[in-house]
Parts: structure tokens; sequence; C-alpha cells
């Protein structure tokens, strides 16, 4: 099972169900939306926008650090802002989010949030600035658009939706181009390239390292561990295909929130099963 034949079971099949939570893509486009709309219908001075972005004292009020997670879900009240980063997300952040698993999906995003602020803040503090403000999720897209790039390469991506390119060429243009905006050769000094280039270099040695920030935040041991697993029972060929597709829909509800690398290879064997035995029905 790897991050390109999922396909295969996102089919309806007889006697499976294919049913998951709700993607956390979804959930995060949902927030970023909401907290959009309601910062230009209810703050006609954009309060919200300013309380939740973080800004060069940030980092000298302890009180106020939650502002470091905050602003990835704020954008500028210009519809650009927001719907450029929410097609990014949408369109790469879920093969992302399926590959490593709901759950280390989410602790990565958030991480690679309060890296890209953390990092701009130390900058700011560094240079001595204290009045610019930062916004936006563009610090955790580039980082999805980097985790894309490595982790497939070689699929054809549209450049600016008109031009196919592959994936790693995508990344790399990403990453060059707020190099070059940070030492200031495009002029622009309304985009923190910092905090994309932060996001950016976090996703890289995640993958290069292959950590598993689920694992640092979980025991390694818990009780669950100790539940039996359900076994499959040789009897007559109906009762064995039900047996198989319990199991099947065990391991893709696994697939969902840890992820593909969490699988055993029994686990991996069993879908090799399955998918000759759907092979053989049709």
């Amino acid at each position: 099972m790897s991050i390109y034949d999922r396909d295969y079971y996102r089919q309806e099949q007889p006697g499976v169900s294919l049913s998951a939570p709700r993607s956390i893509v979804v959930t995060l486009i949902i927030i970023n939306v909401a907290a959009y709309l309601a910062n230009g219908l209810f703050t006609p001075d954009n309060q919200i926008t300013a309380l939740m972005a973080a800004n060069g004292a940030t980092l000298f009020k302890p009180w106020m650090w939650w502002q470091f997670l905050t602003y990835g879900f704020a954008h500028a009240p210009g519809f650009q802002h927001i719907l450029f980063n929410m097609l990014g997300l949408w369109f790469l952040g879920r093969d992302i989010e399926y590959h490593y698993g709901r759950k280390e999906f989410l602790r990565l995003y958030i991480m690679m949030l309060v890296v890209g602020s953390l990092a701009w803040a130390i900058g700011e503090a560094a240079m001595g600035y204290s009045g610019g403000m930062v916004i936006g999720a563009s610090g955790a897209v580039a980082g999805v658009v980097v985790l894309y790039a490595l982790n497939c390469p070689r699929r054809t991506l549209l450049l600016f939706f008109v031009l196919p390119v592959p994936a790693w060429l995508v990344g790399v243009l990403i990453v060059v181009s707020d190099l070059f905006g940070a030492s200031g050769q495009l002029g622009d000094t309304h985009i923190a390239y910092t905090v994309h280039l932060a996001g950016a270099a976090f996703a890289f040695l995640y993958y290069q390292f292959g950590w598993n920030l689920t694992g640092l935040t979980t025991g390694r041991f818990s009780l669950s561990r100790l539940k039996p697993r359900p076994k499959l029972r040789v009897h007559d060929p109906e009762t064995k295909r039900r047996d198989l597709n319990e199991e099947v829909d065990r391991i893709l509800e696994k697939i969902h929130r840890e992820g593909e690398g969490s699988l055993t290879k029994k686990e991996r064997r069993t879908l090799e099963a399955a998918s000759r035995e759907y092979q053989k029905r049709q």
C-alpha cells in the first residue's frame, strides 16, 4: 500500500465499509474560512485578525504565545491571500494527510505553523523590529508543498493551473523564490518569506530524518495494545470472505488514523490477499 495506489481501496466493495472521519484538510479549510468571514462580517476594523496575528512583541509576552498558532488561521482582508493558501492545502494536503495519517498530519501542520512564526519573531527581534505582524497559513502550506515534492517527485502538477511540471520542480521553485524574497531581491516587503522558509525547512527535516510527531506525544505502550487482534477464521467461503472484509475495514481505519507506515507485515499481506480476492470476484 503506497501513496500511489490508494484508489483501489476507495472503491465500493461488497461487505466493506469505507466510511471515515472527515479529513483534517477539510476541517482546517473550514476553520480558516470561518475566521476570515467572521473578521470581515463582525469586525470592520479587522480586530479578529489583529487579535489572532503574531507580532514583533509576541516573543517577549509568554501569555500571548498562543498567537504563534492562531496567526496561521487569520488572513488579509483581500480574498487572494486565503484563496491561494486554501487551494494549495486542498490540492496537495489531502495526499499528504492520507500518507501520514490524520493525527500525524494535524500535528505536522501545527508544528510547521509554530516553527514558521517563531522563526519570524526571532528574526524580527534580532533586527530590532517590533511593529510588524504576521498572518496566514503560508508557512504550513509551503511545508505541505515540500513534503508533496519529496514524496511524489515525479507526479505532474499544473504550475499556475496551466503548465504541467513535475512536483519536484514546484518544490524547488517555491523554495528558491522564497530565498530570493528573503534576501530582498523581489522587493516585496509585505510577505513574510522567513515563515515560508521555516515551514519548508521543517518539512524537509521531517522527511529526511523520518520523524514521527505522534510517537513523541503518545506513550510507546498503551492498554490498547493488550487487546487481542481479530483473527481470520477458516470456515465456509462466505464466512471467510466476511472475516477478510472486516479485517480490511479495520486496517483501512488504522491507515486513516496513523498512516500507511504504521502497518505491520501481516496487515500488508492481508491487504494484498483482499486485492487478489476482489480481482477474482471481478
